[in-house]
């Protein structure tokens, strides 16, 4: 049987999956990523079981088409946007997840949400920089007390981060289309409405999933509604924030800044404007990558593995109905 896992970018899936308890098992690890289709069909033609990192690569029809040996597809997470399950299935393909590390406790990506509000209204890049280049206080910070959070979404993360907000003696307001006033209480939120939410937040960081209503849901009116003096947060989905949107605003200065840990394309292309944007914390897909997060990810990347091998697949991921 041949396993290939993708984007093993720390190099720590061998050590963190049991694969040498999966018998017969002839396991490739590949530590960079692989973009171009072509290239994604060569690595994996004689796959039968693939690894995938998240949403990290895309699994349309046509690489289905492309790879008739392929029988499992493991994603990490319960959730995967890339993956045309539609065209697994038609393809025999048993598409699996993995449930998140955090999933009934405090959340790793929720806590990498709280070091980019706290970099960017405190300038702890840009004071690091400076004090390496011999420079001493050249910012001045703003403080989370007293000021608005604007949590987009409260499921569980965007519940965690709430409460958090609340310890810093925030305001916690929220919006999403379909919260309501109780559920927004339950998580020490008030429930706004959208032009409110946009008008008033101090930080609106985004906690959505991905779908085809969320895809761009913060685009030019949002941004151009928010404060001067406002900074945005994303550890969500890139999709989510109309990337060219967000680079014009920190551009023209119409918003304080922005905290990403996710983006349109991953891994950033060289040549993204991003890169570029003035009053930016750029991460790279950090959330979940802690060695907690890893250790139980790759541990059910290999019981989905056996499961599927003895015939009783475990967290199988189906089409929506």
């Amino acid at each position: 049987m041949k396993i290939v896992v993708l984007d093993d970018y720390q190099r720590v899936a061998r050590a963190y999956g049991d694969f040498g308890s999966l018998p017969g098992a002839d396991v490739e690890v590949l530590h960079e990523h692989v973009g171009d289709q072509d290239a994604l069909a060569d690595a994996l033609r004689e796959a039968e079981v693939v690894v995938a990192m998240r949403e990290r690569t895309a699994f349309p029809a046509e690489v289905f088409e492309r790879l008739p040996r392929l029988r499992l597809l493991v994603t990490t997470g319960m959730a995967n946007a890339a993956i045309d399950l539609v065209a697994a299935g038609r393809h025999g393909v048993t598409v699996t997840g993995t449930v998140m590390y955090g999933a009934t406790k405090s959340s790793n990506t929720a806590e990498l949400t709280w070091a980019l509000i706290l970099a960017c209204r405190r300038h702890v890049v840009t004071e690091d920089r400076a004090l390496r280049d011999g420079r001493w206080q050249t910012t001045v910070g703003t403080d989370l007390a007293g000021s608005t959070l604007g949590v987009l979404g409260l499921g569980r993360m965007g519940t965690q981060v709430a409460r958090i907000g609340q310890a810093f003696d925030m305001r916690v307001i929220a919006w999403s289309e379909n919260l309501t006033a109780e559920r927004a209480a339950e998580a020490g939120a008030t429930l706004v409405s959208r032009d409110e939410f946009f008008a008033t937040s101090d930080v609106v960081t985004v906690h959505l999933k991905l779908s085809e209503r969320t895809t761009g849901v913060i685009g030019p009116a949002e941004l151009a509604a928010m404060k001067p003096s406002a900074v945005l947060v994303n550890t969500s989905r890139g999709p989510i924030v109309d990337e060219a949107a967000l680079v014009a605003a920190l551009i023209a200065g119409s918003i304080a800044g922005a905290g990403l840990d996710v983006y349109n394309v991953e891994p950033l292309p060289a040549g993204n404007p991003l890169r570029g944007a003035p009053r930016t914390v750029l991460l790279p897909h950090l959330g979940y990558v802690t060695e907690n997060a890893l250790r139980h990810m790759y541990q059910q990347v290999v019981e989905d593995i056996a499961a599927w091998r003895a015939g009783a697949p475990v967290r199988v991921l189906t089409p929506p109905a």
